[in-house]
């Protein structure tokens, strides 16, 4: 025998059920829409927690970040002196030579610390502006 599942053929209260069910789906939609934007402010934050607050101004010596050269150990080339710095975060850099200027986004540039010997030089130059150490008795 086929058992037949038994039919609403009951038009007000199948009308009923269906605006419950459009309801409830509306009702979900909106809950998955406010998840979203939810995560998206937290993921807002957390990635503009970790984008570095630099200040530049016209003549400081910084590096530029060559994301082309992301295998080789020299992805920083430089020295580039700072012509001018945009309030939304553009940089305009003069080249070594300074025939030709551009202008980079500012997370894509760091200050420049110079070689090894010339930070050496600079650590003997601060020690010698500091206070001489206090003598110890033994």
């Amino acid at each position: 025998m086929w058992a037949l599942k038994k039919l609403n053929l009951d038009w007000v209260e199948a009308a009923n059920l269906r605006m419950t069910q459009l309801n409830e789906m509306e009702e979900f939609r909106l809950h998955a829409y406010e998840s979203a934007a939810m995560y998206k402010e937290r993921m807002k934050f957390v990635l503009e927690k970790k984008i570095l607050k630099r200040e530049f101004i016209s003549g400081d010596l910084v590096l530029l970040f060559n994301s082309r050269l992301k295998f080789i150990s020299e992805i920083w080339t430089g020295p580039f002196k700072v012509v001018s710095v945009s309030p939304y975060g553009a940089i305009e850099l003069e080249s070594e030579d300074g025939t030709r200027t551009f202008k980079v986004n500012g997370q894509r540039v760091r200050h420049y610390l110079g070689t090894i010997g010339e930070r050496h030089l600079l650590e003997q130059f601060a020690l010698k502006d500091s206070p001489p150490p206090v003598p110890t008795t033994e």
